[in-house]
């Protein structure tokens, strides 16, 4: 069953100067679970069409279903609430607030969700354990590697016990050491805790471990290829 529903998404930039078509007609289902990796070039439509997905932005033409709600009919606190409470975001920039710790940075998600202060902190050492920074509770970002902040950013999406999660280049400033760790770890959480995970990517290392590959290729879909990744794929004796 289709958690979320794209039908036919439009999307232009500067209507009033040089229109700039983003998105061209986007139809796309994504179902509980995936593994999903949105690729193209640059100018492509990839972050454009996770922004629109997760309710940043808002289409010209066309719908969003997430479990059947339509995203664009909410009001914007309504919008607001709805991307609390059922999407988890990893950006390719961390976006960690630099004044609070690691714990207190994913705490402040289930803060806002209004959860009693024994919750926060008990979910968010829960997950810094998940993730492997136990032993950096304490830490602010700027006394972290970027593996480790990225780390925190995808403990951070995870608070809420979200719907699915949504990443914007995800790998894009770490090394192939915490690309590698940062895959396995998500791969891990979707195998055991049936997250959905959908990347907008220029990363090979990505692709090369999703379950689908959904090509964008001026604002629209070129193709879509379900397959085994290269570290399920079975080997000879």
């Amino acid at each position: 069953m289709s958690r979320i529903q794209v039908r036919d998404i439009k999307k232009v930039y500067n209507h009033d100067q040089v229109p700039v078509h983003a998105l061209n007609g986007v139809d796309l289902d994504i179902s509980e679970g995936e593994f999903t990796a949105i690729v193209g070039p640059s100018g492509s439509g990839k972050t454009t069409l996770l922004n629109v997905i997760g309710g940043l932005d808002e289409p010209t033409e066309g719908k969003v279903y997430i479990r059947d709600t339509d995203m664009f009919s909410l009001k914007e606190r309504e919008l607001i609430d709805f991307r609390l409470h059922h999407i988890g975001f990893v950006f390719q920039a961390y976006n960690l607030i630099p004044v609070l710790t690691a714990k207190e940075n994913i705490a402040f998600i289930l803060q806002m969700q209004g959860r009693p202060q024994k919750e926060c902190n008990q979910r968010s050492m829960e997950l810094l354990k998940m993730v492997g920074l136990e032993d950096k509770v304490d830490k602010r970002p700027a006394e972290l590697s970027g593996g480790q902040q990225q780390r925190v950013a995808v403990a951070r999406a995870l608070a809420s016990k979200p719907d699915f999660v949504l990443a914007d280049e995800p790998t894009a400033n770490l090394d192939s050491a915490s690309t590698a760790n940062l895959l396995d770890m998500m791969l891990r959480l979707n195998e055991e805790e049936k997250i959905t995970f959908i990347f907008s990517t220029h990363d090979q290392r990505v692709v090369e471990r999703a379950r689908r590959v959904v090509t964008l290729v001026d604002g629209k879909v070129d193709s879509d290829e379900e397959r085994t990744p290269n570290n399920e794929q079975g080997t000879s004796n």
